[in-house]
Protein backbone atom coordinates (compact mmCIF):
# COMPACT_ATOMS: atom_id res chain seq x y z
CA UNK A 1 0.00 0.00 0.00
CA UNK A 2 2.69 2.71 0.80
CA UNK A 3 4.16 2.12 -2.41
CA UNK A 4 1.16 3.16 -4.54
CA UNK A 5 0.47 5.76 -2.15
CA UNK A 6 4.41 6.81 -3.23
CA UNK A 7 3.34 5.84 -7.01
CA UNK A 8 0.02 8.00 -6.61
CA UNK A 9 2.09 11.24 -5.14
CA UNK A 10 4.86 11.04 -7.80
CA UNK A 11 2.03 11.14 -10.17
CA UNK A 12 0.46 13.70 -9.13
CA UNK A 13 3.62 16.02 -8.96
CA UNK A 14 4.38 14.98 -12.40
CA UNK A 15 0.73 16.05 -13.29
CA UNK A 16 1.74 19.52 -11.81
CA UNK A 17 4.99 19.73 -13.63
CA UNK A 18 7.70 18.40 -12.01
CA UNK A 19 9.90 15.03 -13.22
CA UNK A 20 8.43 12.25 -14.40
CA UNK A 21 11.08 9.95 -13.70
CA UNK A 22 10.20 9.03 -10.04
CA UNK A 23 6.62 7.97 -11.36
CA UNK A 24 8.31 5.73 -14.25
CA UNK A 25 10.56 4.20 -12.10
CA UNK A 26 7.77 2.88 -9.39
CA UNK A 27 5.56 1.73 -11.93
CA UNK A 28 8.12 -0.44 -13.00
CA UNK A 29 8.88 -1.18 -9.70
CA UNK A 30 5.36 -2.11 -8.50
CA UNK A 31 4.20 -3.68 -11.92
CA UNK A 32 1.57 -1.00 -12.54
CA UNK A 33 -0.62 -1.98 -14.55
CA UNK A 34 -3.85 -0.32 -14.57
CA UNK A 35 -4.81 3.05 -13.38
CA UNK A 36 -8.40 4.49 -11.80
CA UNK A 37 -8.36 7.79 -12.00
CA UNK A 38 -11.20 9.35 -10.14
CA UNK A 39 -12.12 12.97 -9.45
CA UNK A 40 -11.37 12.98 -5.67
CA UNK A 41 -11.21 11.11 -2.32
CA UNK A 42 -14.53 10.25 -1.90
CA UNK A 43 -14.84 8.91 -4.88
CA UNK A 44 -11.55 6.19 -3.87
CA UNK A 45 -12.56 6.16 -0.57
CA UNK A 46 -15.71 3.82 -2.47
CA UNK A 47 -13.29 1.88 -4.31
CA UNK A 48 -11.37 1.12 -1.83
CA UNK A 49 -13.96 0.30 0.27
CA UNK A 50 -15.32 -1.93 -2.69
CA UNK A 51 -11.85 -3.62 -3.25
CA UNK A 52 -11.87 -4.63 0.81
CA UNK A 53 -15.63 -6.01 0.40
CA UNK A 54 -14.95 -8.10 -2.15
CA UNK A 55 -11.63 -9.33 -1.15
CA UNK A 56 -9.41 -8.02 -3.81
CA UNK A 57 -6.19 -6.73 -3.14
CA UNK A 58 -5.77 -3.70 -5.95
CA UNK A 59 -2.64 -2.60 -5.01
CA UNK A 60 -1.14 -6.00 -5.11
CA UNK A 61 -2.83 -6.62 -8.39
CA UNK A 62 -0.77 -3.79 -10.07
CA UNK A 63 -3.93 -1.73 -9.76
CA UNK A 64 -3.53 2.02 -8.77
CA UNK A 65 -6.91 3.90 -7.38
CA UNK A 66 -5.37 7.66 -8.00
CA UNK A 67 -7.89 10.89 -7.53
CA UNK A 68 -6.74 13.58 -9.58
CA UNK A 69 -8.47 16.56 -7.26
CA UNK A 70 -11.12 17.63 -9.74
CA UNK A 71 -12.21 15.94 -13.57
CA UNK A 72 -11.18 18.90 -15.38
CA UNK A 73 -7.46 17.46 -13.73
CA UNK A 74 -7.62 14.08 -16.25
CA UNK A 75 -6.66 15.87 -19.38
CA UNK A 76 -3.10 16.23 -17.55
CA UNK A 77 -3.06 13.17 -15.89
CA UNK A 78 -4.36 10.81 -18.36
CA UNK A 79 -1.40 11.48 -21.56
CA UNK A 80 0.92 10.96 -18.59
CA UNK A 81 -0.29 7.67 -17.79
CA UNK A 82 -1.71 5.87 -20.94
CA UNK A 83 -0.50 4.80 -24.13
CA UNK A 84 1.18 8.25 -24.54
CA UNK A 85 3.10 8.33 -21.69
CA UNK A 86 3.86 4.97 -18.75
CA UNK A 87 1.46 2.60 -21.51
CA UNK A 88 -0.58 1.97 -18.71
CA UNK A 89 -4.24 1.01 -18.94
CA UNK A 90 -6.78 3.62 -18.15
CA UNK A 91 -9.67 3.23 -16.47
CA UNK A 92 -12.61 5.58 -14.83
CA UNK A 93 -15.13 7.01 -13.04
CA UNK A 94 -17.06 10.05 -13.22
CA UNK A 95 -20.43 12.32 -12.98
CA UNK A 96 -22.53 12.72 -15.87
CA UNK A 97 -21.40 16.51 -16.56
CA UNK A 98 -17.78 14.96 -16.39
CA UNK A 99 -18.09 12.98 -19.14
CA UNK A 100 -16.72 15.02 -21.93
CA UNK A 101 -13.83 15.70 -19.65
CA UNK A 102 -12.56 12.03 -19.31
CA UNK A 103 -13.88 11.92 -22.99
CA UNK A 104 -10.88 14.30 -24.48
CA UNK A 105 -8.50 13.49 -21.78
CA UNK A 106 -9.11 9.78 -22.99
CA UNK A 107 -8.02 10.62 -26.81
CA UNK A 108 -5.19 13.15 -25.37
CA UNK A 109 -3.95 9.72 -24.38
CA UNK A 110 -3.99 7.63 -27.61
CA UNK A 111 -7.37 5.81 -25.28
CA UNK A 112 -10.32 7.01 -27.72
CA UNK A 113 -11.61 3.94 -27.06
CA UNK A 114 -10.69 3.27 -23.31
CA UNK A 115 -13.00 2.50 -20.44
CA UNK A 116 -14.89 4.89 -18.06
CA UNK A 117 -17.96 4.54 -16.67
CA UNK A 118 -20.12 7.17 -16.01
CA UNK A 119 -22.49 8.09 -13.00
CA UNK A 120 -26.16 9.51 -13.19
CA UNK A 121 -25.30 12.97 -11.31
CA UNK A 122 -22.66 11.39 -8.55
CA UNK A 123 -21.21 8.58 -7.03
CA UNK A 124 -23.11 9.70 -3.47
CA UNK A 125 -26.56 9.69 -5.77
CA UNK A 126 -26.25 6.47 -6.68
CA UNK A 127 -25.18 4.83 -3.75
CA UNK A 128 -28.09 6.87 -1.78
CA UNK A 129 -30.56 5.12 -4.24
CA UNK A 130 -29.01 1.85 -4.53
CA UNK A 131 -29.51 1.85 -0.14
CA UNK A 132 -32.57 3.93 -0.58
CA UNK A 133 -33.04 7.47 1.72
CA UNK A 134 -34.50 5.43 4.95
CA UNK A 135 -31.62 3.19 5.23
CA UNK A 136 -28.89 5.90 4.60
CA UNK A 137 -30.67 8.31 7.29
CA UNK A 138 -29.87 4.85 9.75
CA UNK A 139 -26.20 5.35 8.46
CA UNK A 140 -26.23 9.13 9.39
CA UNK A 141 -27.75 8.25 12.42
CA UNK A 142 -25.11 5.54 13.40
CA UNK A 143 -22.41 7.52 12.38
CA UNK A 144 -23.04 10.10 15.53
CA UNK A 145 -24.26 13.09 12.97
CA UNK A 146 -28.26 12.96 13.31
CA UNK A 147 -28.12 16.29 15.50
CA UNK A 148 -26.08 18.20 12.31
CA UNK A 149 -28.80 15.99 9.47
CA UNK A 150 -31.87 17.57 11.60
CA UNK A 151 -30.02 21.12 11.07
CA UNK A 152 -29.07 20.81 7.70
CA UNK A 153 -32.64 20.21 7.10
CA UNK A 154 -34.26 22.90 8.94
CA UNK A 155 -32.08 25.42 6.91
CA UNK A 156 -35.27 27.16 4.32
CA UNK A 157 -32.38 26.69 1.38
CA UNK A 158 -33.65 22.59 1.76
CA UNK A 159 -37.35 22.88 1.46
CA UNK A 160 -37.28 22.47 -2.31
CA UNK A 161 -35.36 19.67 -2.12
CA UNK A 162 -36.09 15.64 -2.30
CA UNK A 163 -35.25 13.53 0.47
CA UNK A 164 -32.37 11.99 -1.83
CA UNK A 165 -31.07 15.36 -3.17
CA UNK A 166 -30.78 16.36 0.59
CA UNK A 167 -28.95 13.90 1.57
CA UNK A 168 -26.63 14.09 -1.31
CA UNK A 169 -26.10 17.70 -0.30
CA UNK A 170 -25.54 16.83 3.18
CA UNK A 171 -22.62 14.83 2.30
CA UNK A 172 -20.71 17.73 1.11
CA UNK A 173 -21.42 20.33 3.74
CA UNK A 174 -18.42 19.72 6.12
CA UNK A 175 -14.78 18.43 4.78
CA UNK A 176 -13.97 14.96 5.02
CA UNK A 177 -17.56 13.99 5.71
CA UNK A 178 -17.63 12.37 2.05
CA UNK A 179 -14.86 10.41 2.04
CA UNK A 180 -15.96 8.88 5.13
CA UNK A 181 -19.24 8.20 3.79
CA UNK A 182 -18.35 7.18 1.07
CA UNK A 183 -16.73 4.26 3.18
CA UNK A 184 -20.00 3.92 4.92
CA UNK A 185 -22.32 3.46 2.17
CA UNK A 186 -20.25 1.45 0.25
CA UNK A 187 -19.66 -1.16 3.49
CA UNK A 188 -23.21 -0.95 3.74
CA UNK A 189 -24.55 -1.94 0.28
CA UNK A 190 -25.38 -5.79 -0.86
CA UNK A 191 -23.49 -7.13 -3.07
CA UNK A 192 -26.40 -7.26 -5.41
CA UNK A 193 -26.91 -3.56 -4.70
CA UNK A 194 -23.98 -1.84 -6.14
CA UNK A 195 -24.54 1.18 -8.48
CA UNK A 196 -24.10 -0.40 -11.98
CA UNK A 197 -21.09 2.22 -13.08
CA UNK A 198 -18.81 0.94 -10.01
CA UNK A 199 -19.93 -2.79 -10.21
CA UNK A 200 -19.02 -2.05 -14.33
CA UNK A 201 -15.77 -0.79 -13.08
CA UNK A 202 -14.99 -3.62 -11.27
CA UNK A 203 -15.77 -6.06 -13.60
CA UNK A 204 -13.23 -4.39 -15.70
CA UNK A 205 -10.60 -4.60 -13.13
Amino acid sequence: MAGMEAFREAVTAWAAGGPGDPARDLAARLSVRTVVLLEGPSDAAAVDALAVSRGRDLAAEGISVLPMGGAMSVGRFAPLLGPSGLGLRLIGLCDEAERPYYARGWERAGEAQGEFFVCAADLEDELIRALGVSRVEELVRAEGDRRALRTFLRQPAQSGRTDQQRLRRFFGTKKGRKIRYGHVLVEALDQDRVPAPLDDLFAAL
